[in-house]
């Protein structure tokens, strides 16, 4: 009776660690999922801010021109 109680403590213990531990590696990889996602979110930002500054740098060199055409006349 003894060695029965003494195998199923030793049982539930070994799955309270079992367990722990795969919520400890489902956690790291939730926790890596939502890193490349925030990766990604930010790759997509830093895109979308150099096409803003390209835009901004277009939309400067034609005021420039005009600026210049204007001075000419």
């Amino acid at each position: 009776m003894l060695v029965a109680v003494l195998l199923l403590s030793s049982l539930s213990v070994g799955c309270a660690k079992w367990k722990e531990t795969r919520d400890a590696k489902d956690q790291a990889v939730k926790a890596s999922a939502d890193a490349m996602a925030a990766s990604q979110r930010a790759e997509s930002a830093a895109s979308r801010a150099e096409a803003a500054a390209m835009r901004s740098e277009d939309a400067a060199a034609k005021a420039e021109a005009i600026f210049e055409k204007l001075q000419r006349k």
